[in-house]
């Protein structure tokens, strides 16, 4: 049943004007040390100055020249493209994205790492290698690689998926296998490619047979894809955009009656299976919300709708350019999710001219499925120095930490951090590249949460942190 305006103006009415910040991470502001919104911050623009606050203390730079890490902390790196090799003796992939982890045997780590490599294969000079069986289009120059870590430090590698473009972010499914999104939507015969792209592949860490002959999940669209996440309740696909000229769009999809999510299930469905929708939200007066943006006070709170897209395979028009201005809500650089609290976190990386609301650096959004509302946890003000080591900016990957609050992967202007926001919102810097201005990408802990995976995206190296994690006091 959907929300109505009506209902959703008098939720609001009854609980206050604003819905109790709920789940574990709270209002967050922008600059290292920052504090809440309870503290008196209540937008991008009041940013607290203080110290480094609840954190690890400053980063200290790398004598390797590789990655800047609190006093305690160390890194190893784990793959580097056009370094170390996969199992067929062929190099890493470049531009690593999206990761999971997952509990192998006798304290082995999986990983799934997606590669971001759009286009013709001729254009990369590490693709990922075309695994016999494991290919989609053998054309394209992207896919995802496993990768194994034991206690002992060795590693392997194997090819997950081939053939597949611009495999960016993704997301975990409940049953234990990842969900690659393809974030461009070339059709067979454009830019060289020999079947449709635009979708979302299933991929097993730890069946490698069962990747063999990949096929698209269309019953969950075809677009520029981002990140998914999984309702484990519910069923539900959530589902992001990254793309402009219209902004891009949050989807649902709603599994069919009787349909069971499992190993493999999702590949089994018809391509127009289930119910695909967009979001469209109302404010607490019960008015129309055309774009995120538009939020300029971290705790907003909006109900959503969600409206039926006419045409997911995007046939004839592209799925954002299938709705009128005043049918969906829209947002710019709708990036990386993930699944926690009963709901699911949400980023959008930036607005500029390209939005209709206030200019931001970064939010966080959280979705609840039960209240069917959003509510914007992470506002970052515009960064007016982003050469400079401080505030940060442009939120991509996301990961919900075990010690509790955010990691959040920047791909902003400038210096380039992993950072932190504790449960009571106070933000804090875990990493900074020292090797280059690529973003960090695939930000996850593994499942001991004693090691925080991420990676430099540009060349591809996959890193592995350790140090003396804490857990974050919700009164720091």
């Amino acid at each position: 049943m959907p929300l109505t305006r009506r209902e959703f103006t008098r939720q609001s009415a009854l609980t206050g004007a604003g819905v109790a910040l709920t789940g574990a991470v709270g209002a967050l502001a922008t600059a290292p040390g920052a504090l809440a919104a309870d503290d008196g911050v209540e937008d991008a623009d009041a940013q607290g100055h203080g110290g480094y606050g609840p954190g690890y203390g400053p980063l200290l730079p790398d004598p390797q020249g590789m990655l800047a890490l609190p006093a305690g902390f160390t890194y190893r790196i784990i793959t580097h493209s056009g370094v170390t090799k996969l199992e067929s003796g062929e190099f890493t992939p470049s531009n690593h994205d999206g990761t999971a982890t997952f509990d192998g045997p006798r304290g082995v780590t999986l990983l799934v790492v997606n590669h971001e490599l759009k286009g013709a294969r001729s254009k990369w000079q590490y693709p990922v290698p075309l695994a016999e069986g494991l290919v989609y289009d053998p054309a394209a120059a992207g896919g995802c690689t496993v990768v194994e870590t034991r206690r002992d430090g060795r590693t392997a590698q194997w090819v997950g998926i081939a053939g597949t473009s611009t495999n960016c972010a993704g997301g975990r499914t409940p049953w234990g296998t990842w969900l690659t999104c393809e974030e461009n939507s070339d059709r067979a015969g454009e830019n060289g490619m020999t079947k449709d792209h635009g979708y979302v592949f299933e991929v097993d860490p730890y069946d490698r047979r069962a990747n063999r002959s990949p096929k698209p999940v269309k019953a969950l669209g075809r677009f520029d894809h981002e990140a998914v996440v999984v309702d484990p309740r519910r069923g539900h696909a959530y589902l992001t955009e990254d793309a402009s000229a219209p902004n891009g769009l949050l989807f649902r999809w709603t599994p069919p009656h009787g349909f069971r999510h499992g190993r493999g299930q999702l590949a089994c469905l018809a391509d127009d299976a289930g119910v695909f929708q967009a979001a469209k939200c109302y404010d607490s007066g019960g008015r129309f919300v055309d774009d995120l943006s538009r939020a300029a006070r971290i705790g907003t709170v909006y109900g959503v709708d969600w409206v039926d897209v006419p045409d997911r395979d995007g046939t004839s028009v592209d799925v954002r350019e299938q709705f009128g201005e005043q049918d969906v809500t829209r947002a710019r650089k709708l990036e990386g999710m993930w699944w926690a609290d009963g709901g699911a976190y949400v980023v959008s990386s930036y607005a500029r001219d390209e939005s209709p609301g206030r200019p931001h650096d970064g939010q966080v959004w959280f979705y609840d499925p039960r209240r069917r509302t959003l509510t914007l946890k992470v506002l970052l003000g515009v960064n007016a120095a982003p050469g400079e080591d401080g505030a940060f900016d442009g939120p991509d990957n996301i990961t919900v930490s075990p010690y509790g609050g955010l990691v959040i992967a920047e791909d902003g202007e400038g210096v380039q951090h992993l950072f932190g926001a504790t449960e009571r919102g106070r933000t804090y810097p875990i990493a900074r590249n020292d090797l280059n201005g690529s973003e960090f990408t695939g930000v996850v802990f593994s499942p001991d949460g004693r090691t925080l995976y991420a990676s430099i995206q540009t060349p591809g190296i996959l890193l592995a942190i350790t140090g003396p994690w804490k857990r974050h006091a919700r009164r720091d």
